[in-house]
């Protein structure tokens, strides 16, 4: 027979309750604070849903309406430097971080509302009902509500996606010296998603003072906690990661604030992570004024019950049984944040003169409609005032990839903030490739950081780290089809995250990865991602063709307050190339594309290595073509002065791209190109991409699927005979 052992973890899962003692001894000055902030959030929803039930709340309202114990629990105890991040059902988690924040800490419910908390009340409403006085200016709504004053870093309509930016928000509180913490809420739904607990393993690997918050409710819409895994005790999970966990019943808010205090001082004293899961319940539906019942997922009986625990009670009973307040004070207290919601939705809501005895928002109070592109990404004015390349200056030969280790280090040495992620930058003398060659021994481990395999979770968290805005990340993509892995956080967050929140926030966010066509590593390794980067808001691309604009490509990305995508290609790594001497302190502004060639017959737009192949086509086929190198590709950046001057003067373009005809960059640019200069052009614009296939592992079928010189031979001899390609 075997020999069996039973091994366990070591890591403490505690469940954790308050008793009559606990109760006794709490101060006083939190239990009517906590009492407070419950009777302000079930005002406030009561006042959302009623909005809604009349329709005046554009999609949804996702009632928090018998979680908020959960949520002031874990607040009420907070840092204003504290962060906090939820999901699509993060009223209340928001609420109570702003009335912590403005409060001070303190609330008494004899005197629940001041001007301040009026404020915050109203503010808040605003933005649920996409109003210009909103917090995010209109665009947020319900599911995206922020401030960043009172640590409210942002909620997030997708179902676990806050996760890698709380942790990320985690990282900057560590390394900037702080003992700050960051909450990260979310739900019974998001305990089973993949950047969940990517974003558990990394802070646990980093230590990071993050702590994830499961309310559990029981439900996600109609589907019970219970039918979609097999231990639905969802702080489980810590055991698997390492992280201590607590479970606690939500519905006492004293439990939760009891158990955040623990988990607090773990992680302020820079023990890493904890998790604590609290067992609440959404008195109504996923979304809207009617109970789970009425749409025939949950009994009457299961929600009578669970209302019979309402936190509201049970802390106004606790603290009548030690003379805290009567019911005359628990009344007044109701009655006077019911008025300041009557004041709220009055400001903002009036008789509607088309429909008596209807409502209607006041309509001098919507956004302009010329808001509505206003901050999908800054004005890169920050750029003003940089040196620019001296196309005069001596010049020093390099091997292009030396070339892009060498200006991340200047950047690196010049400002501190920079930090570099991925996998294995750290090692192999620089990476895969030997970009980051020499950064890990000079910067050390806390500025240059292998990561886990969890692209997800490592872009996340430099997308937190970038909302932040005490660190500038650059993050590597080993190579750019794991974009798909993390499209979440790279589109869906970041991308969106300065326009989302109000246009105004920075999110200072380079993004590295590398072209490998013709490298043999197959289709899941090899694609150009451009194009689709190209028609996703928020973010700028840069490509260069060779090392100085390299250099100067990357120093500005640096020095922007946007996410950049800067994209390399393998063919360029072994080149012998060459930068100006001295201290690669220049920049390349976005609208700077380069005439490599002039000419007259044809203008030939392209990028990345495949300017080099252009010029060797261009150069057999001896046609008069003026090729341009675009070298910023994205709608906002890219030249459109030089291109149209071209245009205007050849009355003819060739795209030339070397990638995939389905996520071609040439795609977008030549419906771009007919729509500005129709009456310039003698013929269609014509283009050169690879096939429709992804480029495969057999050298022969690789070789066929993309685009070189021969190609972009063949379409310019088809251009000068008038037939395009």
């Amino acid at each position: 027979m075997p020999e069996r052992k039973r091994l366990s973890t070591g890591v403490d899962w505690i469940e954790l309750s308050t008793t009559k003692a606990d109760w006794d001894a709490a101060d006083p000055a939190l239990l009517g604070t906590m009492l407070s902030e419950l009777h302000l959030i079930r005002a406030f929803e009561e006042s959302v849903l009623e909005l809604a039930g009349e329709g005046l709340v554009h999609g949804p309202a996702h009632s928090s309406i018998g979680q908020e114990g959960g949520a002031v629990g874990s607040i009420v105890g907070l840092r204003s430097t504290d962060g906090v991040n939820g999901s699509h059902r993060g009223h209340h988690q928001f609420l109570a971080k702003a009335l912590t924040h403005v409060s001070g800490g303190t609330i008494d419910p004899a005197n629940p509302v001041d001007d301040d908390i009026q404020t915050v009340l109203q503010r808040t409403l605003a933005e649920i009902l996409g109003l210009a006085q909103g917090y995010c200016r209109g665009r947020g709504g319900s599911m995206h509500l922020q401030w960043f004053e009172a640590g409210a870093l942002g909620t997030n309509a997708i179902v676990g996606g806050g996760a890698p930016l709380a942790t990320g928000n985690a990282w900057a509180q560590k390394h900037s010296g702080t003992t700050d913490l960051t909450i990260n809420y979310f739900g019974d739904g998001a305990a089973q998603i993949g950047s969940v607990l990517e974003s558990m393993n990394l802070a646990a690997a980093w230590r990071l003072p993050v702590c994830f918050f499961i309310e559990n409710n029981l439900y996600g819409v109609s589907t019970r906690a219970d039918e979609i895994t097999a231990d639905p005790r969802f702080s489980v999970r810590g055991q698997g990661f390492g992280i201590p966990s607590w479970r606690v019943d939500g519905m006492d808010p004293l439990a939760v604030h009891l158990a955040m205090t623990e988990a607090g001082e773990r992680m302020r004293s820079g023990e890493g992570p904890a998790i604590i899961e609290a067992q609440v319940y959404r008195f109504f539906h996923q979304n809207g004024p009617y109970p789970g019942s009425a749409f025939g997922y949950r009994t009457k009986e299961e929600e009578a019950q669970w209302r019979e625990r309402d936190p509201l009670d049970l802390t106004a009973t606790r603290m009548r049984e030690r003379g805290l307040i009567d019911d005359a004070g628990v009344a007044a207290l109701r009655s006077r944040v019911q008025q300041a919601m009557t004041d709220a939705v009055g400001a903002l809501v009036e008789a509607d003169p088309d429909r008596p005895g209807k409502r209607r928002i006041r309509p001098e109070l919507w956004p302009e409609t010329t808001f509505v592109n206003v901050g999908v990404r800054g004005d890169a004015s920050e750029l003003e005032g940089l040196p620019r390349l001296d196309a005069s200056a001596a010049t020093r030969p390099v091997k292009f990839v030396d070339a892009v280790a060498e200006v991340m280090d200047r950047r690196m040495q010049a400002d501190p903030r920079i930090v570099v992620m991925g996998e294995d930058v750290h090692k192999l003398n620089g990476g895969t490739n030997g970009a980051t060659k020499g950064l890990a021994k000079k910067y050390g481990p806390d500025r240059v950081m292998g990561t886990p395999i969890s692209e997800n979770a490592f872009v996340g968290l430099g997308g937190g780290l970038a909302l932040d805005g005490r660190f500038r990340p650059v993050v590597e993509f080993m190579y750019p089809d794991f974009m798909w892995v993390a499209a979440d956080q790279v589109f869906n967050q970041i991308g969106k995250a300065r326009h989302m929140f109000g246009g105004e926030n920075p999110v200072p966010l380079v993004l590295r990865t590398k072209v490998a066509m013709g490298s043999g590593y197959g289709s899941q390794h090899l694609m150009d991602p451009a194009g689709i980067f190209a028609t996703s808001p928020g973010w700028r691309i840069v490509a260069a063709s060779n090392a100085t604009d390299y250099v100067g490509l990357m120093n500005a990305a640096l020095a922007l307050e946007d996410p950049v995508l800067v994209i390399e290609h393998v063919d360029l790594y072994g080149k012998a190339d060459e930068v100006p001497e001295g201290d690669l302190d220049y920049v390349i502004p976005p609208g700077s594309a380069a005439v490599v060639r002039e000419g007259s017959e044809v203008t030939v737009l392209s990028y990345l290595s495949m300017v080099g192949h252009a010029a060797e086509a261009i150069e057999q086929t001896g046609v008069d073509a003026e090729l341009i190198d675009l070298r910023w590709l994205d709608r906002a950046s890219i030249d459109w002065d030089t291109i149209g001057e071209s245009i205007r003067k050849t009355n003819a373009v060739l795209i030339v791209e070397q990638g995939a005809q389905g996520t071609s960059y040439g795609g977008w640019l030549a419906d771009e190109i007919q729509r500005r200069y129709f009456d310039w052009l003698d013929q269609p614009v014509a283009r050169v991409t690879g096939g429709e296939a992804s480029p495969s592992i057999s050298r022969v079928l690789e070789r066929a699927a993309i685009a070189r010189t021969e190609e972009v031979v063949a379409a310019l001899e088809a251009v000068r005979t008038g037939f395009g390609a």
